[in-house]
């Protein structure tokens, strides 16, 4: 699995080092500059957009292959997600030698909205994930899988809207000046802290 996650980042790396050629040939810095959407750049964020869609699908079939129950497999999913987000950086790192900084902004995704926001905040989410999916795991091989009831599901789902709209506001400034301003750190961390939170009931209450 771990290998798997690490391919595919390098594969998603390579593609932004091409993007990032395409679009930014004088540097992908921020605020980032307005490129201009001509025909044939549109066909490229679009497909871009397609791949990104792929991405998760390829992710998921993975985790379904990997797993045995429904829980390992879910458990599979963020273990994947997270390995490949962190190694994309690193191989970005190694290629372009990209970030400078764990505090570097970057474009985390496209769909449905641009998200954006400064690394350690997807790094974070990576390391939670994993962390995760790891007692997942383990409790899922020992024979006492967690237990969640359909309230902590609800509870998951509304941690993670709040962590994506936190770097939808963020995607929606990245080309102006004061950009660093409108990436809410505190709407971010009730976000996370309340998914370790639930995280936490869950594993209490399960045998």
């Amino acid at each position: 699995m771990v290998i798997f996650s690490i391919a595919f980042a390098y594969i998603e790396a390579a593609v932004v080092v091409y993007l990032r050629t395409i679009f930014h040939p004088e540097g992908f810095t921020f605020p980032l500059t307005d490129f201009g959407i001509t025909p044939s750049r549109k066909q490229l964020l679009l497909t871009e957009i397609g791949r990104e869609a792929a991405s998760m699908v390829l992710i998921s079939t993975a985790a379904w292959l990997f797993g045995q129950t429904l829980q390992q497999r879910f458990a599979y999913f963020l273990a994947i997600f997270a390995v490949w987000d962190i190694f994309y950086y690193i191989w970005l790192k190694t290629l372009i030698n990209w970030p400078s900084s764990i505090m570097d902004w970057d474009i985390l995704f496209l769909i449905p909205i641009t998200w954006a926001g400064p690394l350690l905040a997807p790094v974070l989410i990576s390391l939670t994930l994993l962390l995760f999916a790891v007692i997942t795991l383990y409790r899922s091989c020992t024979g006492s899988p967690l237990e969640a009831a359909p309230i902590d599901w609800g509870g998951f789902i509304l941690a993670g809207l709040v962590v994506v709209v936190s770097f939808c506001i963020a995607g929606r400034h990245i080309r102006k000046r004061d950009f660093k301003s409108h990436f809410y750190w505190p709407v971010f961390a009730v976000g996370l802290l309340s998914a370790v939170a639930l995280f936490l009931k869950c594993l209490l209450k399960s045998k």
